[in-house]
């Protein structure tokens, strides 16, 4: 089930954010993302809408939007594959029409995931928390084709 987070979500909603990073992002020394973790609060999720995936009353996954940005989208490590991230991505392509969001260059499954749900790649940037290279990328819903007429 896909809901709008609450208050007493936010430490699992952050949990899954530590987990998730210290994974997918294993080239980034793990310190950072300890470091950062009270940050990630007040940066994003005090200003974001947060929505999570909820199965069996336990959060499996999140994803924080401001404005058209994709500001979040973690799944918890063991729940990854299985669907967890294709239907918050849906949701954020429901709720908005146009997403942006910002991927590690070395985060090949991440691109990977983002590439086959409709993404582009815009540009290029260096993280200035981390000095990795990051992609800005962009989603924008296409219309629907019109059937020719006969």
């Amino acid at each position: 089930m896909i809901r709008l987070a609450q208050a007493q979500d936010m430490d699992s909603v952050v949990e899954i954010w530590l987990l998730a990073s210290l994974q997918s992002h294993d080239f980034v020394d793990a310190s950072s993302w300890w470091q950062v973790q009270e940050d990630l609060r007040i940066r994003y999720l005090d200003r974001a809408s947060i929505w999570v995936c909820e199965e069996q009353e336990e959060i499996q996954g999140f994803i924080a939007l401001v404005d058209d940005y994709l500001a979040a989208l973690f799944v918890r490590p063991d729940r990854q594959g299985c669907g967890v991230g294709h239907a918050l991505l849906s949701q954020a392509k429901r709720l908005l029409p146009v997403l942006r969001a910002m991927v590690y260059l070395e985060n090949d499954e991440a691109l990977r995931f983002y590439r086959r749900h409709g993404f582009v790649i815009e540009g290029e940037e260096t993280d200035p928390l981390t000095g990795h290279p990051l992609l800005r990328i962009r989603f924008v819903e296409q219309p629907a084709m019109l059937a020719a007429a006969p």
